[in-house]
C-alpha cells in the first residue's frame, strides 16, 4: 500500500435512527477527520453501503422496521458490502445477544452508554487492520476433501453446495485449512484473524468454530474438520 493509500480519508457509515446520537457522531468523527455518511435506518444503510462502500460501519442495534443485527446480516451477505468492518452499538449488555451480534458478522461490540474517545479507538483499530501490508489473502482457491473455498469470488462450498458465511468466517476457515494439524490458541487466531489490536474477547472465536461446524461438518457434535484440542485450542484436521 502506497503512502497516499495510508493518508486517504477514510469514511464512516454511521446507522442510528435517533438524530441525537447520528449528529454527536457525525460532529466527533468529523473532528477527527473522518468523512461521514449517515443512515436513519436499515434500508437506507444498505443502500449507501452499496454506493459509498464505507470503510467502516457504526450500527446500531435498536432500530424500528430492520433492526441492526438484519441490516448487519444482509450487509455481510451482500458481495459489494461482505467485508466492511462493522461495529454493533446497544444497550443490551447480555452476554448472550453479545455473542449473537458476533453471530450475525459484527467485528466487534460496544455497549451504550460508551465514551467517543473509545469508539475512535476501536474505529482506528479496525482501520489498521485494513491498512496492514499482506492482511488480504492471495486470489486462490484453497481445497480440502469435499470443501472449496474460492477467494476471488469470497465463496465457500461443501459438496458443491454453497455455504452462508460471513467475510470473518471465511478469513477463520481459510487460515485454518492453510495451516493444516497445527494447534493454534484462542489468541493467536485472534491475532491472525481479527489483528492483535482488536477488542475481541477470546470468546469470539468459540463462535466462529461452532457456527462454521454447523455449516461445514457432516456431524456438528462430532468435527472431523475443526478439531478442538483440549486445554490448547483448535486445529483443522491433517488426514489425508
Amino acid at each position: 500500500m502506497t503512502e497516499g493509500q495510508r493518508s486517504r480519508q477514510r469514511t464512516v457509515l454511521v446507522v442510528d435512527d435517533e438524530k441525537d446520537i447520528t449528529d454527536l457522531l457525525n460532529y466527533n468523527l468529523s473532528r477527527e477527520r473522518f468523512q461521514v455518511l449517515v443512515a436513519h435506518n436499515g434500508v437506507e444503510a444498505i443502500e449507501i453501503a452499496r454506493k459509498k462502500h464505507p470503510d467502516v460501519v457504526v450500527l446500531d442495534w435498536m432500530m424500528p422496521e430492520m433492526d441492526g443485527l438484519e441490516t448487519c446480516r444482509y450487509l455481510r451477505k451482500d458481495s459489494e458490502t461482505g467485508s466492511i468492518p462493522i461495529i454493533m452499538l446497544t444497550a443490551r449488555s447480555d452476554s448472550t445477544e453479545k455473542i449473537l451480534g458476533l453471530e450475525m458478522g459484527a467485528d466487534d461490540y460496544l455497549t451504550k452508554p460508551f465514551h467517543i474517545r473509545e469508539l475512535l479507538a476501536r474505529i482506528r483499530a479496525l482501520i489498521r487492520r485494513l491498512e496492514r501490508p499482506g492482511q488480504e489473502e492471495d486470489k486462490k482457491i484453497v481445497v480440502y476433501k469435499e470443501i472449496r473455498i474460492d477467494l476471488n469470488y469470497h465463496k465457500v462450498t461443501v459438496n458443491g453446495v454453497n455455504m452462508d458465511l460471513t467475510a470473518r468466517e471465511i478469513k477463520l476457515l481459510t487460515f485454518l485449512m492453510k495451516h493444516p494439524g497445527r494447534v493454534y490458541t484462542r489468541e493467536e487466531l485472534l491475532d491472525a484473524v481479527w489483528g492483535n489490536d482488536s477488542f475481541v474477547e477470546p470468546r469470539t472465536v468459540d463462535v466462529h468454530i461452532s457456527r462454521l461446524r454447523s455449516l461445514i461438518e457432516p456431524e456438528k457434535d462430532k468435527p472431523r474438520y475443526l478439531l478442538t484440542v483440549r486445554s490448547l485450542g483448535y486445529k483443522f484436521s491433517d488426514e489425508n
